[in-house]
């Protein structure tokens, strides 16, 4: 495989805050903890040594019981060692991983964990995922797209994802062109969601080492219960995150989450909804339940479970039941992390490495070829559709399309007009403004056409280039945002170790992966 980096800021996809961050520019400082390389991973290495022991065994714990009936299933007991440590990524439980890019959170992790290994031999690194297993957005799970087609799990569900009946997926199952004997296994042997998607996780990446964790445990959210307590009476998240929030709108950037006064769900099965107090009276949104401040202190006291953190609270419950020195994240998520370091701050947990997962767009050899015989760069194809179509004719022309040359003549021409009707009447100023404006827009127009008429002369190539396109941003879309890994992965078997080849964990560029 042949590899091309691209600069993130040419790509026009990413966020200015990211952006910043990753060069480093000094305003942002204080909104993380160390900049991520493997030089300053010595310092999480040694904020996090003093992790605590019972934490750890809680962990291998559920982890063992997790992981029940699965086969070769990892040592565990390495994470009982104080030198031992997880890197993470999270995401949604996706039906068949979703779009591409959930695949490429998953590989950076892994890298990185081999990066850290390698510069920290004395140390151990688990790459661990994340399971979203109690978020309840089931309509952003439902969906993925396969060779050009969208596959969708129908019905109305409620309450975490992760608790499903993955036999439902049966009939997504048979819908696809050919059998996927790995999600068959998962989704129609295992019991919940949550199982099927580790199922299926251990089946792509347990022999790379990955570990996946669902954190809807009661054992899990008792280490977490202090924080759960505070938040419902003293609502400490909402004001560090709206503090941090303003200081980064001051810089101009803009803030995707906004904490709530309370940023706890109530869970059962079936249900998450919101917790609200009001009146000094809490209530659970859309039910009947109701607790006084001593009833609910009580009811997470024997059953810290039902207590779900939102996307505030979530990341700050993960750094505080893993050993965790890196967190993996997207576009998105970096700068959400970073609205956070006040919280973090305040309940004093180590504040991870924030990685950028790794960016790519997968060129296959039919793409490659047509790429080359069109002459465009892999740079280029970031520029807008429009744009990019003028580029192309204009190269291939052998006429000169624009009237710059004719524009400027005309704008000197009418200068002079200007002077000399000012010069008879000053009235007239606005007259020859206006006739200057509607001829000026005249020669615009003569310009599209002439382009537009050259682009007819160029059909074929543009048709060729549209189609490249379409291959590259399906509807508009970056392909890893669209994409299943199986649009890739059903012709070439090797797809997931040449990802794990290919990517860099901590080269923070754009990368093009061309199949040679």
């Amino acid at each position: 495989m042949l590899l091309h980096s691209v600069d993130l800021r040419t790509t026009g996809q990413f966020p200015a805050l990211l952006l910043d961050y990753l060069d480093q520019k000094p305003s942002l400082k204080e909104f993380y903890n160390v900049y991520p390389t493997l030089a300053n991973a010595q310092e999480l290495i040694t904020q996090r040594t003093d992790f605590p022991i019972e934490k750890r065994r809680t962990l291998v714990s559920v982890l063992e019981k997790q992981y029940e009936g699965l086969d070769k299933v990892p040592d565990f007991s390495v994470l009982l060692d104080e030198k031992t440590f997880t890197v993470t990524t999270g995401h949604q439980l996706n039906v068949c991983t979703g779009p591409l890019y959930v695949i490429y959170k998953i590989v950076t992790t892994i890298n990185l964990a081999r990066a850290l290994q390698e510069a920290y031999p004395d140390y151990r690194f688990v790459p661990l995922y994340w399971m979203a297993t109690e978020d309840h957005d089931f309509e952003e799970i439902a969906s993925f797209h396969l060779f050009g087609k969208k596959y969708t799990w129908k019905g109305t569900y409620s309450g975490a994802v992760g608790r499903l009946n993955p036999h439902e997926l049966k009939t997504v199952l048979d819908e696809l062109p050919e059998q996927v004997p790995l999600f068959e296994k998962a989704y129609l042997e295992q019991s919940t969601l949550a199982d099927a998607v580790r199922c299926y996780m251990h089946a792509l990446f347990g022999a790379e080492g990955l570990i996946s964790l669902d954190a809807d445990e009661a054992e899990l959210k008792r280490h977490f219960l202090p924080v759960i307590n505070d938040e419902l009476l003293h609502q400490v998240a909402e004001k560090q995150v709206a503090d941090t929030s303003a200081r980064l709108e001051t810089l101009g950037y803009h803030t995707p989450v906004h904490a709530r006064d309370i940023n706890l769900f109530y869970l059962t099965d079936g249900t998450r909804e919101r917790i609200v107090r009001e009146e000094g009276t809490f209530q659970v949104l859309h039910t009947d339940l109701t607790f006084s401040p001593e009833a609910i202190l009580q009811e997470a006291e024997a059953h810290p479970e039902r207590f779900s953190p939102n996307v505030v609270l979530r990341p700050l419950y993960q750094e505080t039941i893993l050993p965790n020195l890196a967190y993996v994240g997207g576009p998105s998520e970096v700068p959400y992390w970073m609205q956070l370091k006040g919280v973090f701050a305040h309940y004093q947990v180590p504040f991870p490495l924030l990685i950028p997962r790794n960016f790519a767009l997968y060129v296959t050899t039919a793409s490659r070829k047509r790429l080359e015989k069109l002459g465009l760069s892999y740079e280029e194809l970031f520029t807008d559709r429009p744009a990019l179509r003028r580029l192309f004719v204009e190269r291939h022309s052998a006429h000169t399309l624009h009237l710059e040359d004719e524009k400027q003549g005309f704008c000197q021409v009418f200068d002079d007009i200007f002077q000399k009707a000012s010069a008879v009447d000053v009235t007239m100023e606005d007259a020859v403004r206006a006739e200057r404006a509607r001829l000026y827009k005249s020669l615009e127009k003569l310009e599209k056409r002439i382009r537009k008429a050259e682009e007819r002369h160029h059909e074929t190539e543009l048709t060729q280039l549209q189609t490249v396109l379409d291959k590259f941003f399906p509807k508009g879309t970056p392909q890893e945002r669209h994409d299943n890994f199986l649009n890739f992965y059903l012709n070439d078997r090797n797809f997931l170790k040449k990802l794990l080849a290919a990517f860099q964990p901590l080269d923070f560029r754009f990368t093009i992966l061309i199949e040679d």
